[in-house]
């Protein structure tokens, strides 16, 4: 049994630091994709407050298509380019939006979201998935949450 917990109150360079060494310990040595995104989003929906969906998109046949989460039911296929997540994919760039309805072409999949963050995975210079976090808080990210799920992404890209 894993029994990870962020400490409450940490500043978020630390608190990213602990997150990324239990998606380590999580991960290191699991050969299965999905079994590490599961296990990782179930991590970020206990370590990060103030979500509502914690969770990741794969590449599938040229779009993003949902993989493990936690959280609400959510859009199954996203189109590269559409929406937050088809734009992080598409550009290969985080995408940090404070208001998604103010991000153009944003879609609603539960509509007490007010905030995402979006980060790719890159593997051998392809987006191969993307990490994406929702909150009902408007500009519940910040650079520092970019920093720590990039981070993130970077270990997860030859896991999942």
């Amino acid at each position: 049994m894993f029994d990870f917990a962020a400490t409450a109150g940490l500043p978020k360079p630390e608190l990213y630091r602990e997150l990324l060494a239990a998606a380590d310990a999580l991960t290191a040595g699991e050969e299965d994709g999905v079994a590490n995104m599961a296990n990782v989003a179930a991590l970020l929906w206990d370590f990060l407050p103030d979500v509502n969906w914690t969770g990741f998109y794969r590449v599938v046949d040229g779009e993003l298509v949902l993989g493990p989460f936690a959280g609400r039911p959510a859009c199954i296929r996203i189109a590269m380019g559409k929406g937050v997540c088809g734009t992080a994919a598409q550009e290969a760039a985080t995408q940090l939006v404070p208001d998604v309805h103010a991000f153009p072409g944003h879609i609603a999949c539960d509509g007490a979201t007010l905030s995402e963050l979006v980060v790719p995975v890159i593997r051998e210079g392809a987006v191969i998935a993307v990490v994406d976090l929702d909150s009902p808080l408007p500009a519940r990210f910040d650079a520092a949450d970019a920093a720590g799920i990039e981070a993130l992404a970077s270990m997860l890209s030859s896991r999942i």
